[in-house]
């Protein structure tokens, strides 16, 4: 262990860490991470989407430093400066939606989930929050009371929070996906027509429950039930949106328009900026109910305004369907015997690693692979226990897909042939 790394040991709160091998990072540039001991690492994870458009890029480097020069302040708390009004109307032109809609902006997903959830709870005079099992909604408050990660984790659950199951095409729990879907629907239903429900939080990809795509138009429906029973929607694109699906909104697949959208995570191109666009009615109360002292201030923000101009200048969602599409097509062609499933939309990619004998889910291999990646040269986590979650900058190239897909099947490979040390693999125990 280095002497950098027994530092962070001997200061940095453990409550905040999630470590699957000692990673020490000096600097970055595009999808490119550089170690202590000058390492080059491919980023296979834009440190869980937020690196979004790479480490250093140009047009975030430009607007943090022109902002960080004359900054007007640290925030937007009882002051309006350009970049935060203007982050709010970009949102508001990218988002669809309908009426008089408002922009909360925050530090992280953790804090617009939070706020959205209140407002609906304050606007509907309702409280119980209908979300779904393994979901992850974020860290603090009640959004850290309706992530099923959390509360898997042993987090007391909001006590008015149901949780639903989340179809999973791969391993559907009664054999038949759609038997899954009914089922789903049908609690869903029940719940909405008792009248006491606040809103439906949900991910249009569940990422860290397993980067699980649900079939196609499950989303749709749901919706439909929502509006049937005149509940908002709340869907929470902090991880898997903008630009991410291969589409601006990872809720676009299925063509609905959710009552509330939530953003966090690339957005800020690394820096702290979530955002929260929604009704009116709903942001608007009750005054000075969700505040932050640096929420919008100019230096996040213009770093915001930056990445989604950048999104949409260099059509990214287009490059990362393509690109998505080939680093798909290369982990299928690994045909490897512990891959179970290879699923996910543009670059946002999940490969579960199973016992092939069994085709139960495999946590100790995916522990081994992402340490012997990072051996061999790239940056990979694990989610839901057994599924590597693959979500590159936007910006990766087609060689490098290339070479990511060589070190995880070198990784998988070296893994199963007993070649890592699984004593100090237990030293990091991830999630």
């Amino acid at each position: 262990m280095s002497t950098l790394y027994q530092r962070d040991e001997a200061v940095i709160a453990g409550i905040e860490k999630l470590r699957f091998f000692p990673l020490e990072v000096r600097s970055g540039l595009g999808s490119t991470l550089v170690s202590t001991d000058g390492r080059e690492l491919l980023d296979l994870s834009a440190t869980w989407t937020a690196s979004g458009l790479g480490h250093g890029h140009p047009a975030v480097v430009e607007a943090v430093s022109r902002a960080i020069r004359s900054a007007p302040g640290a925030g937007g708390l009882s002051a309006v400066h350009p970049d935060s009004v203007g982050l709010a109307e970009d949102l508001l032109a990218l988002v669809p939606g309908v009426g008089e809609r408002r922009v909360y902006l925050g530090h992280a997903g953790s804090d617009a989930n939070d706020v959205a959830l209140r407002a609906c709870r304050h606007a509907t005079g309702r409280r119980t929050v209908i979300a779904f099992e393994h979901s992850y909604h974020g860290g603090v408050g009640v959004a850290m009371g309706v992530s099923g990660v959390h509360v898997d984790a042993g987090v007391r659950p909001d006590p008015d929070a149901v949780f639903l199951p989340y179809p999973n095409p791969y391993r559907p729990d009664d054999g038949d996906v759609r038997a899954d879907v009914a089922r789903c629907l049908e609690l869903a239903e029940q719940h909405l027509a008792g009248g006491t429900i606040a809103c439906v939080i949900v991910e249009p990809i569940l990422s860290d429950g397993g980067l699980i795509v649900p079939p196609d138009g499950f989303l749709a429906k749901l919706h439909a039930l929502c509006r049937r029973h005149d509940v908002p929607m709340i869907c929470d694109e902090v991880k898997m949106g903008l630009g991410r699906p291969g589409t601006l909104h990872a809720f676009e697949h299925d063509g609905v328009v959710p009552d509330i959208v939530t953003f966090g995570k690339v957005l800020g191109g690394g820096l702290p900026l979530s955002a929260a666009v929604g009704p009116a009615e709903m942001l608007d109360h009750p005054p000075a109910a969700a505040l932050l002292t640096t929420a919008g201030n100019p230096v996040s923000t213009a770093a915001g305004r930056a990445v989604l101009a950048t999104i949409v200048g260099d059509d990214l969602p287009q490059r990362a369907a393509k690109v998505g599409a080939l680093l798909a097509q290369g982990l299928h062609a690994l045909n490897d015997e512990h891959i179970g499933d290879v699923r996910g939309r543009g670059l946002a990619i999940g490969l579960e690693l199973i016992d092939p004998g069994t085709g139960e889910r495999n946590p100790q291999l995916a522990a081994e692979v992402v340490y012997r990646a990072w051996q061999l040269g790239a940056v990979v986590y694990y989610v839901g226990g057994n599924v590597l979650e693959i979500t590159p900058p936007l910006v990766i190239t087609e060689a490098e897909a290339g070479r990511a897909v060589e070190i995880i099947g070198a990784a998988i490979a070296d893994a199963v042939a007993g070649r890592v040390n699984s004593e100090e693999v237990a030293r990091y125990a991830g999630w």
